[in-house]
This record gives C-alpha cells, sequence and structure tokens, in this order.
C-alpha cells in the first residue's frame, strides 16, 4: 500500500460520512442547524432532503474518482480521471472554505476538519497520479 492508495481510503472514508450525513438529512434527522450554514435547524423540508440526496450522491461521485485516480478501481472513463480528481480538488477547496466561514458553530466545528481531511487526500491521489496511466 503506498501513500496514493492510504490518501484515496482516507477520502473515501471520510466522503462516506459525509454521505451518510446527507442520507440521514434526508431521512428526517433533526441535524439542518449542522447544514447550509446552519439555516434550517431541525428537520430539512421536502425540497431540502432532495437537494441533501443530490448531494449524497454527487459525493459518491468523487469517491468514484479518486478511487479510479488512484488505481484502486477500474472504469471505463478511467483516462478522465486524471482531469476529473482536480475537480474533486477544487470542491474540497470550496468545502473548506466555506466551512470556515459558515456562521453556525457547530457546522463549522464538525465539518472544516472533515473539509480539510477531504481536500488534502484528494490533492495527494491528484499530484501523486497513476502508476497506469498518464
Amino acid at each position: 500500500m503506498n501513500i496514493r492508495w492510504v490518501a484515496a481510503l482516507l477520502f473515501t472514508i471520510a466522503s462516506t460520512g459525509v454521505i451518510a450525513f446527507q442520507i440521514a438529512l434526508a431521512a428526517g434527522a433533526p441535524w439542518g442547524a449542522y447544514a447550509m450554514g446552519g439555516a434550517f435547524p431541525g428537520q430539512f423540508s421536502p425540497p431540502l432532503r432532495i437537494a441533501a440526496v443530490v448531494q449524497a450522491a454527487l459525493i459518491a461521485g468523487t469517491i468514484a474518482v479518486v478511487l479510479v485516480r488512484a488505481d484502486i478501481i477500474r472504469a471505463r472513463w478511467s483516462s478522465l480521471a486524471g482531469r476529473l480528481v482536480w475537480g474533486v480538488v477544487a470542491l474540497g477547496a470550496i468545502s473548506l472554505v466555506l466551512n470556515l466561514i459558515t456562521p453556525s458553530a457547530g457546522e463549522r466545528a464538525i465539518w472544516a476538519p472533515v473539509a480539510l481531511v477531504l481536500l488534502l487526500s484528494s490533492t495527494v491521489v491528484a499530484m501523486t497520479g497513476s502508476s497506469t496511466r498518464k
């Protein structure tokens, strides 16, 4: 196991936690104060629940990109992973900034460290590249 694999697995574990949180929000968990700047405390409304499901699906997509780039899984679109992973890094950077500036202290305390882990681990995968693709 090399640093690229460790970073990809760390990214996957942290992202899976975020997906579980989003699914819990979609299922009605009263954790709205810890998402979206705390603007919707309690249970999310039906449209926000749908948004949480969409966000969970997008995060699953980032996991796929990172795992393909790290050569942990293969996909028909493997040749695109080298470019797509930089989009994942950019999303991680945006997420970190947003979680650092959120007015929700709870969201900042929980999600800023997670966003930092996601940014750093995806950056390692992006920079170390793939051993089999150019």
